[in-house]
Parts: C-alpha cells; sequence; structure tokens
C-alpha cells in the first residue's frame, strides 16, 4: 500500500505564491506507481487535475489553467513531489491533493491514480 501526505497548504493574496508537498511511502515506485500528479477541487465543482510527471521519462504536464504559473516536481531521492504555485488567483482556491497511479496514457485521467492523498487546503484571496 501506497501512502501520500500533503503539506503546504495555507492562504495567501492574489498574486503571491506557495510550495505544496507530497511525500510517498513505501519508497521505490517501480511496482507500485511510475505516475504522479496534483488535482484539486473547489467548493461546489468536481475535481481537476493540475499537473502531474510521469516518472520514468521525468515528463511533465500541466491543466490550461495553470500552465506558466505552477510547476510541477519531484525529488526521487526524497520521494517527494512538489507543486510550485506562483501569480495564484481566487479561482485557485480548492483542496489540493497529490495521487499516484500507474501510466496508462492519460496524464488528466482520475483512474490513472489509485492512491490519493487527504489533500490540503489552498486560499486565495483577492
Amino acid at each position: 500500500q501506497v501512502h501520500l501526505e500533503e503539506s503546504g497548504g495555507g492562504s495567501v493574496q492574489a498574486g503571491g505564491s506557495l510550495r505544496l508537498s507530497c511525500v510517498s511511502s513505501p519508497s521505490s515506485p517501480n511496482a507500485a506507481y511510475n505516475h504522479v500528479g496534483w488535482f484539486r477541487q473547489a467548493p461546489g465543482k468536481e475535481r481537476e487535475a493540475v499537473a502531474s510527471i510521469y516518472i520514468p521519462e521525468g515528463r511533465s504536464f500541466y491543466a490550461d489553467s495553470v500552465k506558466g504559473r505552477f510547476t510541477i516536481s519531484r525529488d526521487n531521492a526524497k520521494n517527494t513531489m512538489y507543486l510550485q504555485m506562483a501569480s495564484l488567483k481566487p479561482e485557485d482556491t480548492a483542496m489540493y491533493y497529490c495521487a499516484a497511479g500507474l501510466w496508462i496514457g492519460d496524464p488528466f485521467r482520475e483512474n490513472e491514480y489509485k492512491y490519493w492523498g487527504q489533500g490540503t487546503q489552498v486560499t486565495v484571496s483577492s
């Protein structure tokens, strides 16, 4: 079983920055997962994909709404994934979840991900 734990959420004014972290355990992704990503869900809205990384190739993917503002990265030595968020907007307010799974070709499809964290809240005020 893979456990994911997010941290780094908080409240920030529009235009500000936050960095989210997601630590995974156990450490080896080889058998359990090779694809990690961030999703978010705002009140009254469906959960949506934000960004992901296909670990074997280091390829990253971004939702159009965050391109140019968010950066996803992963420190393999620390089994930690990050989401650096800049130029935050009130519409970025949501619960942010990290997820992990085995790659099947669609980085933004929730079915790709078997393991999910509990989420960390991000609130952006205008």
